[in-house]
């Protein structure tokens, strides 16, 4: 695993099948990796010079006191460190680059390149082949933009948004469009162990009964390289085998000047860590659903909430979390009543949450940066529809309501299990299908295989009740309420629970 080398555009013929004429495109939503600086093992430590965005950095400051005038300050970043006699010095690359180094973690120039490139795909794909997105906007009132507490998750998120909507395809009086973000406490769009206790309880369980008889082979190659308080490779050492393989292919996608050591690239280690990494992070997933519930469960919930949203006209699509002039939701500002596009800056543990939580995961490889899933949501054009009235969104208080009011759009349907459905409200979900790319390639849902739960020819369209439902086995009630359950009880299911069904 390094960069995703991305596929050739989709042939006419491909483009065909994978867009039947019948069924209308109503509302994609996109989940993308990226890639980042990740800390040597290397002894001393080697700075990365592969951030040029230093130079260039912008903050939007007051420039009066009334606040009533704002503008933009250009200013550069240097990275000071500890020097040998614990004076400070600037942190430099392996050629005395001081100017472009990399903090860690950061987006790198690669990252920015390749999250840019996605971008220009999507807009490839759904621009100018499908004509699904407009070529010009004026506001970005139908998509909804989302990123985690992590600066390169944001970054990966305007720079594809950017690649997908350049300068010359937004109008001059284009305004700010919005991207919506959690404090880290209340995030899902990755695994959260450290705000999720019983969460971490299963995946530091999960990962310790991993260890093989295989690490010897990885310690008899890098062990020297490890600190001296963690001498021996393993699942959970510092770093974790998962960090060390992180390393590894983040070098991979860089210059030779920040390579490791040439035992680091043994193509038979590579291969168990990649596996021993796989097994780490994401059997939990293919195993409990506990673990899917609470792991990835929470993000799943919301795609799903947001194709019902679409489907049944309710405004709970994510629109009013996005659209309207400032300070008021509502309609977006070019008059939109609805999201046709979703893009969420997310990490490579999002994506293969979500594959493995829906039985796709059995064979991939960990998810090469600049990955992406689109979960694509149709409309049968034969069907018809029942009548459906958009609800206006509210505005409800809540805890510190003084310091922080929280709206819900009202909704019918909204997070409601499918077996607790009327047949009134499965009503509104008939002749709708949902589809899975991951990089591209279509996937099919274990459980959408049965007969009357997909597109007549073709498993991969789901039916959205039978996506729903699969997905609403391990949607948690409350998320926050779900992390201290079951506290100290044993970790693993007494039999395996399946994903994808």
């Amino acid at each position: 695993m390094t960069t995703l080398v991305p596929r050739g555009p989709y042939s006419d013929e491909e483009l065909q099948k994978l867009y039947p004429a019948k069924l209308k495109l109503q509302l994609v939503q996109i989940d993308l990796s990226q890639l980042h600086f990740i800390a040597s093992p290397s002894d001393p430590p080697t700075d990365w010079p592969y951030c040029n965005a230093a130079k260039r950095f912008s903050s939007i400051l007051m420039t009066k006191t009334d606040g009533s005038t704002w503008n933009d300050f250009q200013w550069r970043r240097r990275i000071e460190t500890f020097g040998d006699d614990d004076r400070p010095v600037l942190a430099a690359g392996p050629t005395g680059t001081v100017d472009t180094v990399c903090q860690l973690g950061e987006l790198t120039d690669k990252g920015r390149e390749t999250t840019l490139a996605l971008g220009e795909r999507f807009r490839h794909l759904y621009v100018h082949r499908l004509g699904f997105m407009p070529k010009i906007i004026s506001d970005a009132d139908m998509i909804y933009l989302r990123a985690t507490p992590m600066p390169r998750a944001l970054d990966s998120v305007q720079q594809s948004f950017v690649g997908m909507y350049p300068s010359s395809a937004r109008t001059s009086s284009f305004p700010p469009p919005t991207i919506v973000t959690r404090a880290p406490a209340d995030e899902i769009l990755f695994p959260n162990e450290l705000n999720c206790k019983r969460f971490s309880q299963l995946a530091r369980a999960f990962a310790q009964r991993n260890e093989s008889k295989e690490m010897d082979y990885l310690n008899s190659l890098i062990s020297k390289w490890m600190p001296e308080g963690s001498p021996r490779v393993a699942v959970d050492s510092h770093p974790r085998i998962s960090g060390i393989m992180d390393t590894i292919n983040s070098t991979l996608a860089h210059g030779p000047q920040t390579r490791l050591p040439s035992a680091f690239y043994d193509s038979k280690g590579r291969n168990i860590i990649d596996k021993i990494g796989i097994e780490e992070w994401f059997s939990g997933y293919k195993e409990s659903q506990e673990y899917r519930k609470l792991g990835i469960g929470a993000l799943v919930g919301d795609m799903v909430t947001r194709m019902v949203g679409s489907a049944e006209g309710s405004g709970n699509d994510g629109l009013s979390e996005v659209a309207g002039v400032d300070g008021h939701l509502g309609k977006g500002r070019g008059g939109q009543t609805s999201i046709k596009f979703a893009m969420s800056g997310c990490h490579d543990t999002t994506l293969a949450g979500v594959l493995s939580s829906l039985g796709l995961f059995d064979a991939e490889e960990w998810p090469p940066y600049t990955s992406s899933i689109a979960l694509e949501l149709f409309k049968d054009t034969s069907v018809k529809e029942p009548s459906a009235k958009p609800a206006e969104p509210t505005a409800r208080q809540g805890f510190l309501a003084s310091v922080r009011k929280t709206t819900k759009p009202s909704s019918v349907i909204m997070r409601k299990p499918v077996q607790d459905f009327s047949p009134e409200e499965k009503a509104k979900l008939q002749g709708y299908y949902v589809r899975l790319r991951y990089n591209d390639q279509p996937m099919t849902v274990p459980g959408c295989r049965l007969p009357g739960k997909h597109l007549e020819g073709d498993e991969s369209f789901c039916t959205l009740e039978a996506f729903k439902a699969i997905a609403d086995k391990f949607t948690p009630r409350i998320w926050t309420e779900a992390c201290v359950e079951h506290l100290g009880e044993p970790p693993f299911p007494s039999e395996q629970e399946p994903a994808g069904y």
